[in-house]
């Protein structure tokens, strides 16, 4: 997608040879036009799946999600970080481990909202090791529901996220994969 790989360009920082800093317009303020046409980007890749939920991880995962979600016309559920006094009871529960925060987290989906049957999408802003989709898939399957793809729109492919997703048997479908971040420089795949 070449929109996303300007924006990587011209606004990714590089801080390290494994972390780039993508905040000026994905997970921290966010391009509202760009996040549109992600959507749109997935909407096109996953059109034959027949999706009835798109399912993210807060907080990040939010915006690309939204704007899938809103062209797929279906709901988007975002699987919960923080405890809620809300979600105690009939939850899908299991643990995250975050490249970037370097800590492992809980997430939590409430039963209700996803379905045996239902065919859902994963749509995250960053993979790197697959933690959060393999987590999300898990929750996906418990459900009795299918994950008929993981959406991700900037895959470092030099870690091994992609690869272990889709020796997994998943469609992952990403639309920048990063090479390296190598001397401070994007080199796209």
């Amino acid at each position: 997608m070449q929109l996303l790989q300007n924006k990587v360009k011209e606004e990714g920082i590089v801080l390290s040879g494994q972390v780039l800093k993508v905040d000026s317009f994905l997970n921290h303020q966010m391009d509202p036009v760009l996040m549109k046409e992600v959507g749109k980007e997935f909407t096109r890749l996953f059109k034959e799946s027949n999706v009835t939920r798109v399912l993210t991880i807060e907080s990040s995962g939010i915006a690309p999600g939204i704007m899938t979600a809103l062209e797929m016309e279906v709901p988007l559920i975002f699987a919960r970080k923080q405890k809620s006094l809300t979600l105690r009871e009939d939850i899908f529960v299991e643990k995250v481990y975050s490249f970037t925060k370097q800590e492992t987290n809980e997430i939590t989906v409430a039963k209700k909202f996803i379905k045996p049957g239902d065919k859902v999408l994963i749509v995250d802003d960053f993979l790197a090791n697959g933690e959060a989709a393999f987590g999300l898939a898990r929750i996906v399957e418990q459900a009795g529901a299918e994950v008929v793809g993981i959406g991700i729109v900037i895959e470092k492919a030099f870690q091994p996220g992609g690869r272990l997703l889709a020796e997994a048997g998943y469609r992952v479908e990403s639309l920048v994969r990063i090479a390296s971040l190598d001397d401070g420089v994007v080199t796209f795949a």
